[in-house]
């Protein structure tokens, strides 16, 4: 097996993603403290979580986090002696940040992109399935990381199997985006298709070769220094969809992207009424309900698959179900110019 530690080698650089606002968790996420700065499994924040799944030595170097300008105290704050920081001068979606990342590395320098705010349960197997991905990443491939897809869900995109290439590493036969929930049951059904986690192993020369090739905008604002400049676009819509040498390792590590309160649910320790109680907050004959507080005492009686939020400013009160549709808030006070979101 290929040893990132053997002299040289190289170990992975680890490139965490931290410019998102993760909107459909307000009102707990805000501008001003994003989803990734949250604790949201009592375990610590997103951020140090991340970090901390990338803390081997003996496989990783020191990470480089890529973030909003504004971000800068709180992960200084978050992560202590962190070891690069890269600004981004303009949000532009993940495509031109992991280009920044890419253009401070050396040619050959195997680059783990990963997002900042997403939970694996299993840090050995995600360990694991990095390792397995290592030798094709050195030899040129981009490989993503497929997550097993647990129930049919219409959240998340997904990643078609192609062709067996060695033992739990397989050719990226097709990208799909967000299915209806009859093609995702049965995606779930077939087992040949995982979720697509965003998190991808590959050298810093590949990745920006692969941008030029399929996004040249991105390429030249970036390279040129003209950020703001750059399309806004996810890698996987200028990269993944269109790069010829694509390899996805499927890997079952206890994987959410808690994208909603919904999924934080499901992440979470529930009572035997499937209730999950944090803060100050009551269940009385209550069934399935998140109940989060960060300030008044939150009781919730005879109701069924809430959501209920409480912070110092704001409450939120939404189906379980519909937990999604927080964004539709958002939008709202956006238009409005409310203070709450900040």
């Amino acid at each position: 097996m290929d040893d990132p530690s053997s002299p040289g080698s190289g170990r992975i650089t680890p490139v965490i993603l931290s410019g998102g606002a993760g909107t459909r968790l307000w009102p707990l996420s805000r501008r001003a403290r994003p989803k990734q700065m949250l604790d949201l499994t009592g375990g610590g924040s997103m951020l140090a979580l991340t970090a901390a799944r990338v803390a081997d030595a003996a496989l990783f170097a020191a990470p480089v986090v890529v973030a909003g300008a504004g971000q800068a105290e709180a992960i200084e704050a978050a992560l202590p002696g962190v070891g690069t920081l890269i600004l981004e001068p303009a949000p532009r979606n993940t495509a031109p940040a992991i280009a920044l990342a890419a253009l401070a590395a050396a040619r050959d320098e195997v680059l783990l992109v990963l997002p900042s705010d997403h939970l694996v349960r299993d840090g050995a197997g995600f360990a694991a399935a990095v390792r397995r991905a290592l030798p094709f990443a050195r030899e040129g491939w981009i490989v993503t990381f497929g997550m097993k897809a647990e129930r049919p869900e219409t959240g998340y995109g997904y990643i078609e199997r192609g062709e067996a290439l060695a033992q739990g590493v397989f050719e990226a036969a097709r990208f799909v985006e967000k299915p209806d929930a009859a093609t995702a049951q049965a995606f779930v059904a077939g087992g040949g298709h995982d979720w697509n986690a965003g998190i991808f192993l590959m050298r810093a020369g590949t990745y920006l070769e692969a941008l030029e090739a399929h996004a040249p905008q991105i390429f030249e604002a970036v390279t040129k220094g003209a950020f703001a400049a750059s399309p806004a676009q996810s890698i996987d819509y200028a990269v993944m969809e269109k790069a010829e040498r694509v390899a996805v390792v499927p890997a079952a590590i206890g994987w959410s992207d808690i994208g909603s309160f919904g999924a934080l649910h499901i992440v979470s320790d529930q009572d035997e009424r499937g209730n999950v109680v944090a803060g100050p907050g009551l269940a009385i004959d209550a069934r399935g309900c998140l109940i989060r507080s960060e300030g008044p005492l939150v009781a919730a009686i005879g109701v069924e698959d809430l959501v209920i939020v409480a912070t110092a400013d704001a409450v939120l009160v939404v189906p379980r179900a519909e937990s999604q549709r927080v964004r539709e808030a958002v939008a709202a006070l956006e238009a409005k110019g409310r203070e709450e979101l900040l």
